[in-house]
């Protein structure tokens, strides 16, 4: 026998054929590793509205939020759960990409080789903010007062070696300024700090930061793709600020433990695909903020996990990022 015939062996024996056939027979748990309203939630519970009824009519998904350590406590619970398609999780950049780079002798798991990978929800840009507050106003005059000031400012992101950890120490060391690094513990509590202007800024997902720019309680100075994004058309890149090549964008993945049969992934991806080329599903993404990403293939999401793993190992190697330093 073929090595890869005797490594799915005993995935495919522990749910047989008909298993497979009738599938699902019980609700699907999709983990997410932050906590409800971030911007990983908010992605997952648009997708599984209506990627259930593309498994079957009375196929039901229900979001289980396991959260901390920037979404990896999630991401290590799905490793050890059954691959029968029953757990599945949605991913982020951080708990897949950034944790794994900049923390590896605390993440418990191979953020490639210990998963399925089923499908590419979407993603989109960090937000450079500040608070409402601030005095402010464009990327220049923020980096100007830290090289000036007295103190180095106070700077935030929802975890210590996610992805916003990351987009922030990327920035300030290409600027060149020192910053005092403040963790906080998912989006929502970094917004809420930014609100009381306790941090001076911050790097957030633009899902979890927008409906804060729109109540005027966070300010956007730059947005970390390579282009403008439609919700905040006035908002700079990073490149247009004089950071060349600066482009960080987070990510969702759909994937499940490392062993669900292949048939079941297929059809997996197949729902998703069909549940992310509903129009009215693009377009509830992308007013959350989230970007859905074009159809994408078990195959083709496993080495856009793989690839991303390497271009945030690059950024930790560039700044000379580690646990505890910002």
């Amino acid at each position: 026998m073929h090595r890869r015939t005797l490594l799915a062996a005993p995935a495919l024996l522990t749910l047989p054929a008909h298993a497979q056939s009738n599938f699902p027979e019980r609700p699907i748990n999709v983990v997410v590793g932050f906590l409800a309203g971030g911007s990983t939630d908010i992605a997952a519970r648009l997708l599984i509205d209506r990627m259930a009824p593309h498994l079957s009519p009375n196929a039901r998904m229900v979001i289980d939020n396991r959260t901390g350590a920037g979404g990896s406590i999630g991401a290590e619970y799905v490793t050890r759960q059954p691959p029968d398609g029953y757990t599945l999780a949605v991913q982020s950049a951080s708990s897949q990409g950034t944790n794994p780079a900049a923390l590896p002798d605390t993440v418990r798991y191979d953020a490639v080789a210990d998963f399925s990978h089923i499908a590419i929800l979407g993603g989109g840009p960090m937000l450079i903010i500040v608070p409402g507050s601030s005095p402010h106003h464009t990327l220049a005059e923020l980096v100007n007062a830290a090289k000036s000031g007295s103190a180095p400012p106070l700077w935030a992101s929802s975890g210590t070696g996610g992805i916003g950890h990351l987009t922030g120490s990327l920035f300030a060391h290409r600027a060149g300024f020192r910053a005092e690094y403040v963790p906080y513990r998912g989006g929502a509590a970094v917004l809420e700090a930014m609100r009381k202007a306790e941090i001076d800024f911050s790097s957030e997902v633009l899902a979890s930061a927008y409906p804060h720019v729109r109540d005027g309680s966070s300010r956007p100075l730059a947005v970390t793709s390579l282009t403008r994004h439609p919700l905040l058309p006035e908002v700079p890149t990073m490149q247009e600020c004089g950071f060349n090549g600066f482009e960080i964008v987070t990510w969702n993945l759909v994937q499940g433990p490392k062993g669900i049969p292949e048939p079941l992934v297929a059809r997996l991806n197949r729902a998703a695909m069909d549940a992310l080329a509903e129009p009215t599903l693009r377009r509830r993404l992308a007013e959350a903020g989230v970007d859905p990403a074009d159809p994408s293939t078990p195959e083709s999401t496993r080495a856009f996990a793989a690839s991303e793993l390497e271009k945030f190992r690059s950024i930790v190697r560039e700044t000379g990022l580690t646990m505890g330093r910002g």
